[in-house]
C-alpha cells in the first residue's frame, strides 16, 4: 500500500510488534503502535491467512500515518499548513479525509473544526504548561474549516488554506476514517469475523465463535481502566471521547484537551465522556467530540436529529450513565 512520492519520515517505535495465538478458541491477537496509540487486531481464522492480512493493515496504517500526520514534516498535513495559503498537493486518500472532515464540520455548526491546529499546538497539557489568552486569542482568529478547499484537477487532488495562518488537525477524525479503510481491506481478504482496536476506536465485524457478539466495554472516562457497561456489537463501531483522556489540573483548576473553536479553551460541558455507536468508524468519531462538547442535554437532542448513530452514552462528571 506503499505510495510513489510519500516521503518516509521516522515513525516513533515502528518496529515493536507482537503477535499471540491461536488460542483455544482459535483468535490470533496482533499489536503494534501506530498514531501515538496502541494498535490491536484479532480475528478468528487460519493464522497464516491472519498473519497476511494483519500486515496488509500494518502497512496501510503506515502509510496514512506519513500521510496525515500534524507533526511529521513531509506529510500532506504538514505541507498543506506549511503552504502559507498556496495550493499544495496532495494525495487522493488525504483528499477524502478532508472533504469528510469538513462534512462533520459542517454537521456540527463549526463545533468540530479541523482548523484547531495553531490553538491546538499552544497546550501542552502532559506538562501542564497553559497558553497565554493573547495567543489564543491570537490562534482562533485563524480557525474557520469553512478556509479549507479541496479540488480535483486532472486527476491530480489539491488542498488549500485561504487563511495563510490558519493549520489543519485531523487527529479529531483521521481514525475514524482509518478504521473503515482497515475493515475494507480485512473484508477484501476474506476475513469476515474481527476486531480492530485503535487506541479506544473500535470495530466489530461479524460475530465470536457460535454467534456471539463482541461485548464491547464502554471506558469510564474519569477512571483510566474502568468500564461503566458494556454493550455487544456486530458489525459496527463505538468510539468514545473523554474530558479525561487528556487532562491536568493547574493551580487547582481542571483543563482538558476539547477545545471551544471560538475561544480555544477547554469547552463547559456536564460530560465527562461521549460513546457513539454507529454502522460506520467514521461517524462514530466523527459525533463522539460533537456530543462532548454539546454535553448531555443538547447530545441527546443531536443523536435523535443523526440516524446515522444508533447509540449514543454519556457518563456525567457526576458518575451518572445516560443513553439516547
Amino acid at each position: 500500500m506503499n505510495e510513489a512520492g510519500i516521503t518516509q519520515d521516522a515513525i516513533p517505535q515502528e518496529d515493536f510488534l507482537d503477535t499471540s495465538g491461536p488460542n483455544e478458541a482459535g483468535m490470533v491477537t496482533q499489536r503494534f503502535l501506530a498514531f501515538n496509540t496502541a494498535i490491536t487486531l484479532q480475528t478468528f481464522a487460519p493464522e497464516q491467512a491472519c498473519l497476511a492480512a494483519f500486515e496488509r493493515v500494518r502497512k496501510g496504517a503506515r502509510r496514512f500515518e506519513r500521510l496525515f500526520s500534524r507533526t511529521l514534516p513531509h506529510s500532506d498535513i504538514s505541507r498543506l499548513n506549511r503552504a502559507e495559503g498556496t495550493p499544495v498537493e496532495i494525495s487522493r486518500d488525504t483528499a477524502d479525509l478532508l472533504e469528510c472532515a469538513l462534512s462533520y464540520c459542517a454537521d456540527s455548526d463549526g463545533r468540530f473544526d479541523i482548523t484547531m491546529g495553531a490553538a491546538v499546538q499552544l497546550w501542552d497539557l502532559r506538562r501542564a504548561i497553559i497558553p497565554l489568552q493573547d495567543e489564543l486569542r491570537e490562534a482562533v482568529a485563524h480557525v474557520d474549516w469553512r478556509g479549507v478547499r479541496v479540488r480535483e484537477e486532472g486527476g491530480r487532488h489539491f488542498a488549500q488554506l485561504t487563511d495563510p495562518q490558519a493549520a489543519v488537525d485531523v487527529g479529531g477524525i483521521a481514525k475514524g476514517w482509518i478504521a473503515d479503510k482497515f475493515t475494507n481491506a480485512l473484508v477484501e481478504v476474506g476475513l469476515e469475523n474481527f476486531l480492530i482496536n485503535l487506541g479506544g476506536n473500535v470495530v466489530a465485524h461479524g460475530e465470536k465463535p457460535g454467534g456471539a457478539a463482541w461485548n464491547i466495554g464502554i471506558r469510564d472516562p474519569r477512571n483510566e481502566g474502568a468500564i461503566v457497561g458494556a454493550v455487544p456489537l456486530r458489525d459496527a463501531s463505538a468510539v468514545t471521547s473523554g474530558i479525561y483522556e487528556r487532562c491536568c489540573e493547574v493551580d487547582g483548576k481542571f483543563y482538558h484537551h476539547i477545545l471551544s473553536p471560538e475561544t480555544g479553551m477547554p469547552v463547559e460541558t456536564d460530560a465527562a465522556g461521549a460513546t457513539v455507536i454507529a454502522d460506520r468508524s467514521i461517524d462514530a468519531e466523527g459525533y463522539s467530540t460533537t456530543l462532548l462538547a454539546l454535553g448531555t442535554t443538547r447530545g441527546l437532542a443531536f443523536t435523535r436529529e443523526h440516524p446515522a448513530i444508533r447509540k449514543a452514552i454519556f457518563v456525567t462528571r457526576n458518575g451518572d450513565v445516560l443513553e439516547s
